[in-house]
C-alpha cells in the first residue's frame, strides 16, 4: 500500500504531459514488459484454466487502473476513494460470514470518515467510473487469489500484466503516443517498478496467506496510509474526522488479519 501511494504521488508529475490515463498506460506497459522479461513464463507451466484466469485478471487489472484514473479526473479524490472501496469491502462482507461482519463495517465507517465523500460536487459520470473501479477491484481480489493458488511463483502475474498492458494500449495508447518523449518513457519505467510491479507482486503473495475477506478489509488501511504519505510528503494536515477514521481502519485491519489466516492452499497443479 505504501508503494501504491508513493507511486500515485510520483505519477502526478506526468499528468500534465500525458494525462492521468496516459500515465496509467505507461506504468502498465512497462510493468508488462518487465515481468515478461524477468519471469519468462512458459506455456507448459500453466493449465488451461490457470492461463484463462491469468488473462481475465489482466483485463480486470487494466480496467481497475484506467477506471480509477477516469474517476479521479471527474470527482474529488475523497469521493472517488470512498466509492472504490466498496469493492474490497463488498468482498469482505460476502466472504467473511456473519461472525466477521464487524470488521468490514468498522472499516467502512473509517473509510467514510477518512475520505469525507460529502465534500465537493458529484459528477454522475465520475460516480459511474468509481463504481466500475469498485467492481474491478472486487474481481481483482478474487482472481488474484485464484491465480496465486493455481500458478507457482509470479508466473501468473507475468501473464496477467502483459495482458493488462495490451488492453490499456488498445484503449489509451493511440491518444498518448504523440506525447511521449525519451525522458517521459524513462520516468515511466521507474514508476512501473514502484506501481504496479512491486505492490501487485506482494498482493499476490499476501492472498496466498490470507482469506479474501481479510484481504478486502485490510485494503481499507490504504486511505490511512494515503493520509500519512500526504502529511509527510505534501504537508497535508488531517482533520479530527480523518484521525478517527485512521483509528477505525487500523483496528478493523488488525481484527481482520487475526481472524483471516488461510489454511495452506493446495499446491499448483502440474501441467501435463
Amino acid at each position: 500500500m505504501f508503494c501504491v501511494q508513493l507511486g500515485l504521488a510520483a505519477s502526478v508529475g506526468l499528468f500534465d504531459r500525458v494525462g492521468p490515463e496516459g500515465a496509467a498506460w505507461l506504468r502498465l506497459a512497462w510493468a508488462g514488459v518487465l515481468l515478461l522479461l524477468l519471469v519468462r513464463p512458459r506455456p507448459s507451466a500453466f493449465t488451461r484454466s490457470g492461463l484463462l484466469a491469468c488473462a481475465v485478471l489482466g483485463v480486470v487489472t487494466a480496467g481497475l487502473t484506467l477506471f480509477f484514473m477516469a474517476a479521479v479526473a471527474r470527482l474529488p479524490l475523497g469521493t472517488a476513494s470512498a466509492l472504490e472501496f466498496l469493492g474490497p469491502l463488498g468482498v469482505a462482507v460476502v466472504r467473511g460470514g456473519r461472525g466477521r461482519l464487524r470488521w468490514p463495517v468498522l472499516a467502512a465507517v473509517g473509510v467514510v470518515l477518512l475520505t469525507e465523500p460529502w465534500r465537493g460536487t458529484v459528477d454522475l459520470a465520475g460516480v459511474a467510473f468509481a463504481l466500475a473501479t469498485a467492481v474491478c477491484w472486487a474481481a481483482y481480489i478474487l482472481l488474484t487469489q485464484r491465480v496465486g493458488d493455481e500458478v507457482a511463483g509470479l508466473r501468473g502475474l507475468a501473464v496477467s500484466m502483459p495482458v493488462a498492458a495490451l488492453v490499456a494500449t488498445i484503449v489509451v495508447g493511440p491518444s498518448t503516443f504523440g506525447h511521449l518523449t525519451a525522458d517521459v518513457v524513462v520516468i515511466g519505467l521507474g514508476l512501473a517498478v514502484l506501481l504496479p510491479v512491486v505492490p501487485f507482486s506482494l498482493e499476490l503473495l499476501a492472498l496466498r496467506r490470507l482469506t479474501s475477506a481479510a484481504f478486502g478489509t485490510l485494503m481499507s488501511l490504504e486511505p490511512a496510509i494515503a493520509l500519512l504519505v500526504g502529511l509527510v510528503a505534501l504537508g497535508q494536515v488531517p482533520g479530527a474526522a480523518a484521525l478517527v477514521g485512521v483509528a477505525f481502519v487500523v483496528v478493523a485491519g488488525i481484527g481482520a488479519e487475526r481472524a483471516g489466516r488461510r489454511e495452506a492452499p493446495p499446491g499448483p497443479p502440474v501441467a501435463p
